[in-house]
């Protein structure tokens, strides 16, 4: 489908992507495959996180029109660093491909108080914000 938008676009280089991994965790779609698919149209990270309960045996992706936060849902927006997102995999990914353009959090958790949720999402995501080495790893046993 994103293949067949940019395709259909002319690979315009104006058009990119928000990364919002919330979304893909509840369709199926691999985020951090996302990441390396994608690595040079993602313009935006949004970081939303989703808890998955799809075997609960009582609604289906779609929620079945149950509320947010109803522990009988299949899936439902968690605060970041609550969910099933592999967020360090995926910020590793976004290192690998230099992505540096913003980053921002964007808080829904019908079960968490949105001030208190909101500052763990932030610290929880700058704990992922680690500077990457400028040596290969093997490069201490090298002998220089």
């Amino acid at each position: 489908m994103h293949r067949r938008a940019l395709e259909a676009i002319d690979h315009r280089a104006a058009f990119g992507f928000n990364w919002d991994p919330s979304h893909m965790m509840w369709q199926n779609i691999d985020p951090v495959g996302f990441i390396w698919d994608f690595q040079d149209r993602i313009y935006h990270v949004d970081c939303k996180d989703t808890r998955l309960r799809p075997h609960n045996g009582r609604a289906g992706v779609l929620g079945s029109h149950l509320p947010w936060g109803d522990p009988r849902r299949g899936w439902d927006f968690v605060s970041t660093g609550h969910g099933d997102v592999p967020w360090e995999d995926a910020f590793r990914a976004l290192d690998s491909v230099g992505y540096t353009g913003p980053i921002s959090i964007e808080w829904e958790d019908a079960g968490m108080d949105r001030l208190q949720g909101a500052a763990q999402a932030v610290n929880f995501v700058r704990s992922l914000l680690f500077t990457p080495p400028t040596a290969s790893f093997d490069a201490a046993f090298s002998n220089q």
